[in-house]
């Protein structure tokens, strides 16, 4: 009788410790991850488009009001996923495939028990919560009735942060960037329909984003569940196991931080911009963001295209190959960076005039902050994905700590620069704090690759005395 095999993505365990296919793997991993990310923040962009247009500088300003709160959620997902997949692709690194299905299995139920708690609480506090941020009249109308729907349908926004990870890690970087693209897609469908057809306004772009997401909750899921997965799952595999969930999650704790520094450092910014400018300066950060974002995703693409080969690696040994991935990975997101500085100084008023091409002082504000704000962005990949090279490695207390610098030099920065520089201070912060932070980053960097460089010196003097007969 013939044993019928099981048609797979490609990527065998082979190939993401073949160093003569390493480069080739790299790309395969990290090119649709950059497109599913790029094609997200294109998405994200659109509510910002379709808003600007519709609503105005007020439309803006809600939705930049809203994104520190929603970024809760893409952390929680983000935590889930990243852990996860960092575990489970360690596991099968170490050639332990049993343990990496039992780690994916203890997601689905942490997932949903995290969707439920986060949930309730954004439902119970989401009006004093955007009070707090700044928001006032109807800007803290709209921005409510966005979080309403968010609060919701939390279970779409973190299985719909944390499925694509954990699709990439099962071997299937092409699948998880079509699952990724499907939802951008049907974003920027029902954003149109909502916002621009039926006036819905801030919660017309709500209800887009519920719906993409939960397609790509649904269908990641379904994945798992069919006979297209390599690591397959079933109902009997679907147990909460306590230790486990709390390893997943300080594995994956930088990614839930990352995205807290995302929403902490902009909640910042709109209280600042409040302050010293109004309600117009906010709507250009909106702007501003939207453009960073764009980067940002393209930097979290290559980072979660390069993990699956790092924490494979890893598992196995192959610290040469490790070091070859974060090279190439840094090249492509500091070149990246380097072309987004040069863009927006040549085409910054083209680049304002996408989301708002009727509000003169609105304009003005977004030039400043598109030249000074993202002045240093490559560094700000740099930081990035060198933090989700230490998560990748397991070395989430690393990850973590790089996080939290970046929060802890910059918010100073911001509160302190405005008070002698006015609205050009707040704008200039960030690129200050990433100088600074990136001579520490580069420091631990060189730290621990002269830690990898003894390794197989250690793993040779291990061997060598488990060879030794034992003395009585």
């Amino acid at each position: 009788m013939k044993i019928r095999k099981r048609k797979t993505s490609g990527m065998t365990s082979e190939n993401l410790a073949d160093p003569d296919r390493l480069k080739q793997t790299f790309w395969r991993y990290t090119l649709p991850a950059i497109l599913g990310m790029l094609v997200s923040s294109i998405y994200s962009t659109a509510d910002g488009i379709f808003l600007g247009q519709a609503v105005g500088a007020e439309g803006l300003a809600a939705i930049n009001m809203v994104w520190p709160v929603f970024s809760l959620f893409i952390g929680l997902g983000l935590m889930c996923g990243l852990g996860a997949g960092t575990l489970s692709s360690i596991a099968r690194g170490e050639s332990k495939p049993e343990l990496a299905r039992k780690i994916l299995g203890n997601t689905v139920p942490l997932l949903m028990l995290l969707s439920l708690i986060s949930g309730i609480l954004l439902f119970t506090f989401r009006a004093p919560l955007m009070s707090l941020l700044g928001a006032s009249g109807n800007v803290l109308s709209m921005a409510d009735d966005y979080l309403l729907y968010i609060s919701i349908a939390a279970p779409a926004g973190l299985f719909g942060a944390a499925v694509p990870l954990l699709v990439r890690n099962d071997q299937n970087p092409r699948l998880a960037t079509i699952i990724m693209i499907t939802g951008a897609v049907i974003n920027i469908i029902f954003d149109y329909l909502f916002i621009m057809v039926l006036d819905m306004q801030v919660a017309g772009a709500a209800i887009a984003t519920i719906i993409a997401e939960s397609t790509v909750m649904l269908w990641g899921l379904g994945y798992f569940f069919s006979r297209s997965a390599n690591m397959r799952l079933d109902l009997s595999s679907l147990k909460l196991q306590y230790r486990l969930s709390i390893k997943t999650l300080s594995t994956g704790a930088s990614g839930f931080f990352m995205f807290m520094y995302f929403g902490f450092i902009m909640a910042v910014h709109n209280l600042v911009f409040m302050e010293y400018s109004g309600m117009v300066a906010v709507g250009a950060y909106a702007i501003v963001g939207y453009i960073q974002a764009i980067y940002y995703m393209i930097a979290e693409g290559i980072s979660t295209g390069m993990q699956p080969l790092l924490s494979f690696n890893k598992g196995a040994g192959n610290y040469n190959n490790v070091r070859k991935v974060f090279a190439m990975a840094m090249q492509v997101v500091v070149v990246t960076g380097l072309l987004t500085i040069l863009l927006v100084n040549l085409y910054p008023e083209q680049i304002t005039a996408i989301f708002n091409n009727s509000d003169d002082e609105l304009a003005s504000h977004t030039v400043l902050g598109l030249r000074l704000h993202l002045a240093a962005i490559f560094l700000d990949g740099f930081i990035f994905v060198s933090a989700a090279y230490f998560q990748a490695l397991a070395r989430s207390s690393l990850a973590t700590t790089i996080t939290i610098g970046n929060m802890l030099v910059q918010i100073p920065l911001v509160l302190l620069l405005p008070v002698w520089f006015g609205v050009t201070g707040i704008w200039i912060a960030v690129p200050i704090s990433n100088i600074l932070l990136s001579a520490i980053v580069l420091a631990l960097l060189i730290v621990d690759f002269r830690q990898q460089s003894l390794q197989p010196v250690r793993a040779s003097l291990k061997e060598r005395a488990e060879a030794l007969p034992n003395e009585v």
